[in-house]
């Protein structure tokens, strides 16, 4: 398609999809004179549009004059046609604070805070997958029959459950059953301690074996409830020109939005890619709303891909701008995750 394409209509379709993005109107051949620099008389602009038109790659949305990118001209755009301008997003730095390596799952909810925020559309990040092993435990007396189990996973994920037991338990009690769990049992996955307990349940004092039973619950819950994906801004593409009157596109967005699958599907596709990728709905099935467009990376901890980030926006977006925002983004919660 590319190489169907002479230079004078690269730049013009070039500066057709920049004015459209920057205006959201139909592009006249007027105004596509000014944009594109190019000393071309109307006819001359005219002739060339149609061009494109007939290759796919613009559209006449109306009686008007004007033209719009189809999902085939923003594809040519973005893969050939776009200059990204590299560094950070003078907003990032402000931001990059809320990364500080803490308990990984705060870090991917500010991050998909953060796409949300400086792409001013929907941030997503899909959290790395959870592993049912255990590092170190804690058991903490609260009061008569009232033990707080506190659980904190390998990646540093902490999980605190309120366990009710039969016998009032001293905390010296408490403080031999966790140190019995992180001796024998720490680093192995849960089912593999539960087995051990099974067996070794006549050893121990039978409320601390119910204990121990109980705090593995813990763990298997945390591991159930997990939020396989975290989606922030939903709400920033009610006040989208694009969508703003058009019940049947917002309606398919909030659906994608809440059952995750496709969304999933998709993003796990793109953690199989290096670098940024963008998705364009309208192009094929990858994206299921037509008006929607996905600009993503991976992310990593120690050197290893475990999860996928991005922003979801309409098609008329600033792509340069989001694949800055998605790729500083990507880097900071890897370098935020992989510290120790």
């Amino acid at each position: 398609m590319k190489n169907m394409l002479d230079d004078r209509a690269k730049t013009l379709l070039k500066a057709l999809v920049e004015r459209y993005i920057a205006d959201g109107q139909p592009v006249g051949s007027r105004t596509l004179s000014k944009a594109s620099g190019l000393e071309l008389s109307p006819a001359t602009i005219r002739n060339v549009m149609a061009d494109l038109e007939e290759l796919g790659l613009i559209a006449s949305p109306h009686t008007s004059a004007g033209r719009i990118p189809t999902a085939r001209g923003y594809r040519l755009f973005v893969d050939t046609l776009l200059t990204a301008k590299p560094g950070m997003p003078r907003e990032a730095g402000s931001f990059e604070s809320q990364l500080l390596p803490d308990q990984p799952q705060r870090v991917i909810a500010n991050a998909a805070q953060l796409l949300s925020s400086l792409s001013s559309f929907v941030g997503v990040v899909t959290s790395p997958r959870k592993t049912a092993v255990f590092h170190h435990i804690e058991f903490l007396r609260l009061g008569e029959r009232r033990v707080l189990v506190i659980m904190v996973s390998p990646d540093g994920d902490v999980q605190n459950r309120l366990v009710f037991t039969a016998q009032d338990l001293s905390q010296s009690d408490l403080t031999e059953a966790s140190n019995r769990l992180n001796a024998h049992y720490a680093g192995l996955s849960l089912d593999v301690v539960r087995d051990r307990l099974r067996l070794e349940v006549d050893q121990l004092r039978g409320e601390i074996a119910k204990l121990m039973s109980a705090a593995v619950d813990v763990g298997q819950q945390g591991l159930q409830e997990h939020e396989p994906m975290i989606i922030s801004g939903e709400r920033n593409l009610l006040t989208v020109q694009d969508f703003s009157h058009d019940m049947g596109s917002l309606r398919r967005m909030f659906d994608l939005f809440e059952q995750k699958t496709q969304l999933m599907r998709l993003l796990d596709v793109s953690s199989r890619a290096e670098g940024v990728r963008i998705y364009i709905g309208g192009e094929s099935q990858v994206v299921p709303v037509e008006e929607l467009s996905i600009v993503s990376a991976p992310y990593e901890v120690d050197g290893e891909v475990v999860g996928t980030l991005g922003v979801i926006g309409p098609t008329r977006m600033a792509y340069d701008r989001m694949i800055e925002i998605v790729d500083i983004t990507s880097r900071m919660v890897s370098n935020a995750l992989s510290q120790k």
